[in-house]
């Protein structure tokens, strides 16, 4: 079993930030990727950022120059600093891994949520 602790949600003021953190424990060979996605009310879900192991990056469209996401290899943790936040960037946050586990096959796991609240 993997479990991703997600912290570093809250309600923030339009223009504010918000560091998220998501540290990945349990049986992982390695790990693939680790991103963020997100979930407002009443809409899907949808891809934040992701950052391979090597720790290259993609991010959505909405995001790109206020997002930056990184991890820590050492510490199987992945972190979203958002700066210059928007009240559309109000959502769940849900940290995502991807990594080989058990028999060497790819599984995903993902965090229990973290609510951004951004008030303008």
């Amino acid at each position: 079993q993997v479990q991703l602790v997600e912290s570093g949600g809250g309600l923030v003021q339009a223009g504010g930030s918000l560091r998220l953190s998501c540290a990945a424990s349990g049986n992982m060979k390695s790990i693939n990727t680790m991103g963020w996605y997100r979930q407002a009310p009443g809409e899907q879900r949808e891809l934040v950022a992701v950052i391979g192991s090597g720790g290259v990056a993609n991010y959505a469209d909405s995001v790109k120059g206020r997002f930056t996401i990184s991890r820590d290899n050492a510490k199987n943790t992945v972190y979203l600093q958002m700066n210059s936040l928007k009240p559309e960037d109000t959502a769940v946050y849900y940290c995502n891994v991807d990594y080989v586990g058990r028999y060497y096959l790819n599984y995903q796991s993902w965090g229990q949520g973290t609510q951004v609240t951004v008030s303008s």
